[in-house]
């Protein structure tokens, strides 16, 4: 069996060097700086942000940099180091709502939604991107880059907003509408908001629910594998990801068809009242009980537990518990297997043999339907454990996966 391929991250020098490189090279003259952004993994509460819930996201060391320089007209010229010959052009002026097709939707889309929301002094740009982050792996290389351009553009217009954690909350909205709006992938918030928003060391306890002020929804917990002596494996299944046909929106759709049959205005409020319940599982039963539907059954269980399953994580990975923190991981696997329906056989496959392998937990992370596991490991572990997946998917027939070192990093920053 051939051995797995550890996909290293970039560095802030090497990044920005290669960006600023094909930035010369395509548009023939310097960039205003280099800005990059991170990829995410979501530790738990999957599927939850688009229902008002928690997750508990961090950011990778594997970041998305682009290399931009403001133009004095609306056009926007946009260029990846995936086709580097390829330059693709949009006028901002008259751009309506998906008028941009395939990846340069996103961030076009960006100076788009800005534009849209009311900050004219938005024009053209000139960007190229350099990434590390693996494409259609479900570690948000769409938010990535849209973070990234996001923070350019508010650099380079003086709108002021990329110093702070508030701030940023404009930015994560143009980024969001970017991709729901100009890409067509439906987004919750989460990928933009760790994007934007992580701490190196730390994880992300976003809370989504309506309403909340941006220093209110988020609050930074310690994630710091090294203190007990684990680390977390970040397996790319290489399985095809596709978000943005119709399963996704399938779901979200299911899920607010649901809040409104229960009267409430999201699913949150469900669970809430469940997880405060003296009896949370015959409160849950309850619930279900007033839904005829049995897939929408399946779907509002999968969420009320999954939003139950964050403040349990954190709590037990703060006093060291990793057997009930791996438990609670397989737990969500189990339940986005079984009621929300987004694994396929490579993730099932990959969790099964990091589970039997030692981990102490693992599960998809993502959207799904495609993408990457994570597996919580003792240290050392990474390498034997990827492998032995590895060879498990040769077995299968599968695409051989790769495999990503991850630590707790820090969020989108200028770098250059």
């Amino acid at each position: 069996m051939a051995q797995v391929e550890f996909i290293e991250a970039m560095g802030d020098d090497d990044g920005a060097r290669k960006a600023a490189a094909l930035f010369r090279a395509r548009y023939g003259n310097e960039p205003d700086g280099v800005w990059a952004a991170p990829g995410r993994v979501n530790l738990i509460g999957e599927h939850t942000d688009y229902n008002g819930g928690l997750c508990l996201p961090i950011a990778l060391p594997h970041r998305t940099y682009v290399a931009l320089a403001a133009r004095d007209d609306t056009t926007a010229r946009v260029v990846s180091d995936v086709a580097p010959e390829t330059v693709v052009e949009a006028d901002l002026d008259g751009l309506e709502a998906g008028g941009v097709d395939g990846w340069a939707a996103y961030p076009v889309g960006v100076a788009w939604a800005l534009r849209r929301a009311g900050f004219e002094q938005v024009r053209g740009f000139d960007a190229a991107f350099a990434s590390c982050v693996p494409l259609g792996s479900g570690l948000s290389s769409s938010a990535a880059m849209t973070c990234s351009t996001a923070l350019a553009l508010d650099d380079v217009h003086a709108l002021g907003f990329g110093g702070d954690d508030a701030g940023r909350v404009t930015l994560i909205d143009a980024a969001i509408s970017a991709e729901n709006d100009m890409a067509g992938a439906s987004t919750g918030g989460l990928d933009q908001n760790a994007s934007m928003r992580c701490a190196e060391g730390r994880a992300l306890r976003l809370d989504c629910r309506p309403g909340l002020g941006a220093l209110e929804n988020v609050k930074q917990e310690p994630f710091d594998l090294g203190c007990y002596g684990l680390e977390l494996l970040v397996l790319d299944t290489r399985a095809p990801h596709q978000l943005n046909d119709g399963q996704y929106e399938a779901r979200r759709t299911m899920c607010e068809q649901a809040a409104a049959i229960l009267g409430v205005a999201n699913l949150r409020e469900v669970a809430d009242a469940v997880n405060a319940a003296d009896d949370p599982q015959q409160a849950l039963a309850d619930v279900l009980a007033r839904l005829d539907d049995g897939t929408m059954r399946r779907r509002v269980r999968h969420v009320v537990t999954e939003i139950g399953r964050v403040d349990r994580f954190v709590d037990a990975f703060a006093r060291g518990d990793m057997r009930q923190a791996g438990a609670l991981f397989d737990a969500s696997h189990d339940s986005l297997r079984d009621d929300y329906e987004v694994t396929v056989p490579e993730l099932d496959t990959a969790v099964d043999v990091a589970r039997a392998e030692g981990a102490y937990g693992a599960r998809m992370t993502g959207g799904g339907f495609g993408g990457s596991i994570i597996a919580l490991v003792d240290a050392g572990a990474s390498e034997r454990i990827a492998q032995a997946i590895a060879d498990e998917f040769g077995r299968r027939g599968f695409r051989a996966p790769r495999a990503l070192p991850a630590h707790a990093a820090a969020a989108a920053q200028r770098v250059h």
